[in-house]
Formats: structure tokens, C-alpha cells, sequence
């Protein structure tokens, strides 16, 4: 819907770009951040900004869904609780609700009923393990996304183990069909067998159009809900036993999520023809006796008839799938523990690769977790003085031998024993950072012995944010050498063996040293009224300038020589994207002309020696956030799909959908032959690099994971094991041929 008069036309630095509805608590808009990002905009009326019991109760949904990480739910990018009108900002996901698509379309048939119970299923695993019950779980608050659904609008749930919830007033607050009955009578009883009673509801209606305790009053519909039988007889037969369980009175015997996977499935076989198999059941045993490939006609007694009446051949077809049903029951017993068993870590794919694939991690190595804050061996023991900037920059890390060397907003550089994952030591920067506000650390490299750290810190005297960068012993942590920097132009970055560094008054004299001494090796002037910065991390990526006061088609990108700093630029459109080098080029993606969608149509490679660029159109638009290795295009999309693309041909290789939500960034393990795609939360997923396969996914590992942003987790290969960052600072290593391994404290 367009936008009225009276919305507003930004919230947060987010562009509203249209009304997507409104509810009791506020609006929701879709909004473009400026990088291009789309996201759903949540906005609390007016009328109810200044009232503390909204306000506390709009704190506690944000709190509620920062805890929840799981695929089939909308996670938190941005919020402003105190806000003059409170907002929240979640991804946006293109879909209709549930109530839109039934409205629309009528009752789901076998297949839509299968994935929307099953990934239901999965979003009330992840939400009842993170501690929170939903409290309004209805079709107006599930969206059907193409890949799978999404539950929203968590503006009532609660943590389970909050017992003075704001919902203990008398007032009764939730949806009266998809209500359970102890949230009519007795709202301290509320727990995730309520969030359960409320699917099975959510159930019938998606198969039938109507809910169970429909009525012309919300009175009575609320009085079946505590008192009557559900109304099931247009739910097909083998879907009925397991929403009876589901609808229970007593929350005590309603199924668990185990069980309701195994149901769904037995009951929601997942052919899509339902004539497919014929199945004789015994006393003993059961025996299959006829497949019929799908579309040959079947002249046995148990084939249906055009001519029988539509209520008989519906009756036929219920027992048909009752049958079938019990048979594929059997075969997916062990999926269902795998979607929700307890204590369960991994989901396997369908292709789990052979031990082989990957090499046995060192002697002394074993599973560990730990976090940034854990107490050090030496140097600065504990972490808990150090003040943040307040960037939110999650911490990074780096890989070198038997060790990882991690930094961060407020988290002072510190080396971790990657087979142990103990703490060896904590260094303190330049000047100290301990016991003072404002600090912030990135570690750029590791090379030569030597930990190259960047610090950016709050100054005494006018609150200006000054820049500076040390090399550290790796061994000890012992500073090596220390200098003050110049940050109008570019940052620090290791190029090689060499830290290059503005180093003059105005910045524009780019200075190689020894990242071990600190020399001077060359230096390198920056072009005139160009502000440049650096393109990404890697060692092969260029500085990209532009004019320092106005927007620009183009912009020049600057490319230096190792070994004596001589400097090569070539101009690319301003929309495009560098990624890296390949081939002696450098490799760009031209993004699409629909500004509103983050995706790009072409690959362009510019010979900076030279100034000329060639381009390959992609067979197909490439979408989300993109990784360059080994000669292809990783492209992993906000709902978790992976695309693989050749660099030099622009083909599809491959793509596939994973369960991951908001993934962070793509590792290649060239020798492995593998590709890591993982999420902020610490979930992780392995595909076959060259097929695509999915080989594994483990659940979320992270404590929580309220920072979403691109670089907010890591993949880290270490010698045959893994070692994953999340956004929040927990570390774990893993051994990717038995990633299900549980760890041990670091």
C-alpha cells in the first residue's frame, strides 16, 4: 500500500518505501537502508509512545525475536526502543501471510501443508530453545516466503522463564481461534505447549479455510476453545490424530517438536502423488506389494473411480494416504530427530562426504568453545575495562599456525590456542585502553611473526576518534612497534609482508613499512581531490577513489606494486563492486539497474596497467553477498540460498537452498573441496564446491546474535579443523567429519 499523508518518510536512516499494514501496537512499512538493504519497518503508534506499558512491551518483542536465530523467522537488523516513536526494523520478507493466501486461494493442498507444517515446526524448536514462547502464533502472523515460512509480530511473547509478564493484569491479549485454553483462564500457565496448541489450530485452518473453534463471537469461539472438542472432520484422516494431540486440553499431552516432525511427516508424505504406492499392512509387518510410476493407469480394485461420488473418492484418497503415509513414516523417523531430537547439532544432507574429504585435525586437538572475554594467560588477564566505540563492529579474527588472533569493538587484541581454545595472552593498546571509554581494535594480519593491529580510540580533548597501529610479537604479545596515523585518507591495510599506512599531515602519502620493524620500505602518493579507501581485506583488492565533495559515474581504481609501491589506475562505473584480482585483473560485478533489489547482472574486469575493461553478462542475476575464490563467484542470499558462478564465463554452476537465515559470509577449503556458508549465531553449513551437495548443518552455538551486519562471523580453516566466530564474540572450533562433536570450555 502507498504511503499516506501522515507516515513518516524515513525512520532510523532507514527510506520507507511503502505501508505494508498496521496492528494494535503500530505500523509496518518497507524500508530501503542506504546501502540498498530492504527491510520491514515496525513503528509503534503514536497514541502509544508515551505509554511505559507499550513501551516495555515493544522492548520485550525486540528482546523476544534477538534471542530467536532459527531459518523460518524474521531476525532483528536495527531498533530504536527509545526512540521518540519507538522502531524496529527485521528483514523483509517478500510473501503473503498465511490469512492473505487462504483468503486468496483457498485451503493449501499436501505439499504447501508439508512445508508449512514443517517449518513451523522447526520455528518453534528455535524459539521455545531460546527461551521464548510466541503467544500469538495465527495465520496473520506467518508470511509465505518461497522458501519456507516466516514467523513474525513476536509483540506478546515472553521469556519462559519470566513469570511477571505484562500479560498478568486480567486483560486478555492474544487471537481467541488460535488461542490455548490457559491463556483464556490462567495466563501464568502460558509455556510452550501453548505455542503448540495454537499450531494445530493454525493446522486445520491451513487445510481447511476454517479453525477448529470457529463461532459468530469471539465469546464463544473462546468458550469452545476451553470447553469443546475440535471440529476436525474436514481435516484429512492422517492428519487428525497428531492435531488432536496438538489440541489437547491439558498442555501436559501435547506433543513435543520431535514428535510432531515424525507426525507431519507420516501424515504429509513428501511424493507428490498420492497413487504412487499401494501398501498391504499386517499383524507383523508391513509389506510394500505394487509401485505404479506416476501418470499409468491403475485398473486394480484399489484405483479411483471418475464416477464415484467426490465425498467417496475423498474418503478413498484419506485411507490411501493413511497408508502411504505409515510407510514413509518409517523411513523418516530418523529425519524427524535430526529436525528436532534433543541435544541434536547437525542436520545432514543428503550426500554426508566421506572422512577422506577432509584431513584429521593435529595431535591435541579437540572440540572447544569459548568467548573474546575469557580470562588470559598473560598480559591483560580479564577483558571486562575495556569500553566500545559503539560501531558494533562484531569481533574478527585471524588464523596463523596453532593460533587465532582476535580484536574487536572494546575487545582488546588476544591470541587463542587453536587446538585448546585457551586464552594465551591479552595485549593492551596505544595508549591504554584499560579502565577508559571509546576503544576500538581490528586485527589486520598476521605475517612474519608479527600480529598487525589497528586501534581507533576516543580522544581526551575535543572527543575526536584518532587512529593508530601496533605489531605485536605473535609468541608473547609484546608490542613491536607503534604509529600515530592520519585517517583522512585511506586505513591501514597489510599488503604482503608490509603495513601500509597514511602517514603525512594531509594523508595522501601512503608509507609501506616492515610489519615486523617497522621500516619504511616505499612510498606511494594518493591522486588529487580523490578520497580513497581500501576495497576489502585481502591482500589483492584495490583502493577505490572518488571526489572528496561530489557524487561521481565513475571511480578510479588504484592498484600498488608490492615491491616498490608504483601505482596503476584505471576507472569503473561508480555502481560497481570490486571484489578482488583474478586472472592479473581486477574482478567487478556491475550491479542491476532496479536499485531496490541487491543484485548484479555482469561481470567487468579492469586491467588497471592498461585502463581496459572487458565485461560477461551472468547467464543468470546474481544475488545477496558475494565472495571471490578460486576462480568463482560465491553469491550467498539473505534466506540462505548458495549460487556458485564462474569467474570467467559468468555460467551457473550450481545453487542451493540452505536452512541458514542472514549468512555472513562464504569460506572455500580448495583442498577439502568444500564451501562454508554460517550465520552470526554460529550455525554453519558444508556444500560440495563442486556439485553443491549439502553435506551438513549445525544449529546455532552463539550465547546470542544481535549484531547481523556481512562481516559478523567467521569461518576460520585451521589444520583439518574449523574454528567459527560469531557476532557476539563466542568462538568453537569443530571437526568438519564429525562437526556434531559437543565441545569442551575453552
Amino acid at each position: 500500500m502507498p504511503l499516506r499523508k501522515d507516515d513518516p518518510k524515513s525512520v532510523g536512516g532507514y527510506r520507507l518505501l511503502d505501508r505494508l499494514g498496521a496492528g494494535g501496537m503500530g505500523a509496518v512499512y518497507r524500508g530501503r537502508s542506504r546501502s540498498g538493504r530492504e527491510v520491514a519497518v515496525k513503528v509503534v503508534h503514536a497514541q502509544y509512545a508515551e505509554d511505559p506499558v507499550f513501551r516495555t512491551r515493544f522492548r520485550q518483542e525486540i528482546a523476544a525475536i534477538r534471542k530467536v536465530s532459527g531459518v523460518f523467522t524474521a531476525p532483528v537488523v536495527d531498533a530504536d526502543p527509545d526512540a521518540e516513536r519507538p522502531w524496529m526494523a527485521t528483514q523483509y520478507v517478500p510473501g503473503p501471510s498465511l490469512a492473505a493466501r487462504i483468503r486468496d486461494e483457498g485451503p493449501l493442498d499436501r505439499t504447501e501443508l508439508r512445508r508449512l507444517a514443517l517449518g513451523l515446526v522447526e520455528a518453534l524448536r528455535d524459539i521455545h530453545r531460546a527461551g521464548v514462547v510466541h503467544r500469538d502464533l495465527k495465520p496473520a502472523n506467518v508470511l509465505m516466503a518461497d522458501d519456507g515460512p516466516r514467523v513474525i509480530d513476536f509483540g506478546i511473547s515472553r521469556a519462559a522463564e519470566n513469570h511477571n509478564t505484562l500479560t498478568e493484569t486480567g486483560q486478555m491479549i492474544g487471537t481467541p481461534p488460535f488461542m490455548s485454553p490457559e491463556q483464556l483462564t490462567d495466563a501464568r500457565s502460558v509455556g510452550p505447549a501453548s505455542d503448540v496448541f495454537s499450531l494445530g489450530a493454525l493446522i486445520v485452518f491451513a487445510a481447511t479455510g476454517r479453525g477448529p473453534f470457529d463461532a459468530d463471537s469471539p465469546y464463544l469461539t473462546a468458550y469452545r476453545v476451553v470447553h469443546d472438542a475440535p471440529a476436525l472432520d474436514d481435516v484429512p484422516e492422517p492428519l487428525r490424530p497428531i492435531l488432536e494431540r496438538c489440541l489437547a486440553k491439558d498442555p501436559g499431552e501435547r506433543p513435543g517438536p520431535g514428535s510432531l516432525a515424525t507426525g507431519f511427516m507420516a501424515a504429509l508424505p513428501e511424493t507428490g502423488d498420492e497413487e504412487a504406492s499401494t501398501v498391504r499392512l499386517r499383524a507383523d509387518e508391513l509389506a510394500l506389494v505394487r509401485t505404479r510410476p506416476a501418470g499409468t493407469p491403475d485398473t486394480g480394485s484399489d484405483a479411483l473411480s471418475a464416477s464415484e461420488p467426490p465425498a467417496r473418492r475423498r474418503g478413498r484418497a484419506r485411507r490411501r494416504w493413511t497408508v502411504a503415509g505409515t510407510a514413509v513414516a518409517l523411513a523418516l523417523g530418523l529425519t524427524a530427530y535430526v529436525l528436532s531430537g534433543p541435544g541434536d547439532d547437525v542436520h545432514k544432507g543428503t550426500d554426508v562426504a566421506a572422512p577422506s574429504r577432509w584431513a584429521a585435525p593435529p595431535d591435541g586437538w579437540r572440540p572447544w568453545q569459548t568467548t573474546v572475554e575469557a580470562p588470559a594467560a598473560s598480559g591483560v588477564r580479564q577483558a571486562s575495562d575495556v569500553a566500545g566505540l559503539g560501531g558494533f563492529s562484531a569481533p574478527r579474527c585471524a588464523a596463523d599456525g596453532n593460533a587465532v588472533f582476535c580484536a574487536g569493538d572494546g575487545t582488546l587484541p588476544l591470541r587463542i590456542d587453536a587446538s585448546t581454545g585457551q586464552v594465551v595472552w591479552r595485549a593492551d593498546g596505544v595508549p591504554s585502553a584499560l579502565g577508559k571509554g571509546g576503544f576500538g581494535f581490528s586485527v589486520l594480519g598476521v605475517v612474519d611473526g608479527t600480529v598487525v593491529v589497528e586501534q581507533q580510540y576516543l580522544a581526551r580533548q575535543g572527543g575526536e576518534i584518532r587512529t593508530s597501529v601496533s605489531a605485536l610479537d605473535a609468541r608473547t604479545g609484546q608490542r613491536l612497534w607503534h604509529r600515530g596515523l592520519n585517517t583522512v585518507q585511506a586505513r591501514a591495510h597489510l599488503l604482503g609482508d608490509l603495513v601500509v599506512v597514511p602517514d603525512d599531515d594531509s594523508g595522501r602519502t601512503l608509507v609501506a613499512r616492515s610489519a615486523r620493524t617497522g621500516a619504511a620500505r616505499w612510498t606511494a602518493e594518493l591522486p588529487e581531490g580523490q578520497y580513497c579507501n581500501w576495497a576489502g581485506s585481502g591482500t589483492d583488492v584495490p583502493l577505490v577513489c572518488g571526489p572528496d565533495d561530489a557524487p561521481a559515474e565513475h571511480h578510479v581504481l588504484l592498484t600498488l606494486d608490492g615491491t616498490d609501491g608504483t601505482a596503476h589506475t584505471a576507472e569503473a562505473p561508480y555502481d560497481s563492486k570490486p571484489l578482488g584480482s583474478f586472472e592479473g585483473r581486477v574482478l567487478l560485478l556491475d550491479r542491476s539497474e532496479d536499485e531496490a533489489r541487491d543484485a548484479y547482472t555482469r561481470i567487468r574486469l579492469v586491467d588497471t596497467g592498461t585502463g581496459r575493461s572487458t565485461t560477461t553478462p551472468l547467464a543468470h542475476e546474481l544475488e545477496g553477498d558475494v565472495t571471490l575464490a578460486n576462480g568463482v563467484l560465491w553469491g550467498a542470499s539473505s534466506s540462505g540460498r548458495l549460487t556458485a558462478v564462474s569467474a570467467r564465463t559468468g555460467a551457473r554452476l550450481w545453487t542451493t537452498r540452505t536452512r541458514l537465515e542472514q549468512p555472513s559470509g562464504v569460506t572455500h577449503d580448495p583442498r577439502a573441496r568444500v564451501v562454508y556458508l554460517f550465520t552470526a549465531g554460529g550455525r554453519v553449513a558444508a556444500l560440495d564446491a563442486t556439485k553443491g551437495t549439502p553435506l551438513w548443518e549445525t544449529l546455532p552455538r552463539a550465547r546470542r546474535a544481535e549484531n547481523l551486519g556481512r562481516e559478523s562471523a567467521q569461518v576460520l580453516l585451521h589444520d583439518g579443523a574449523l574454528v567459527v566466530s560469531t557476532s557476539e564474540g563466542d568462538l568453537f572450533s569443530l571437526d568438519p567429519v564429525h562437526p556434531d562433536r559437543k565441545p569442551v570450555p575453552g
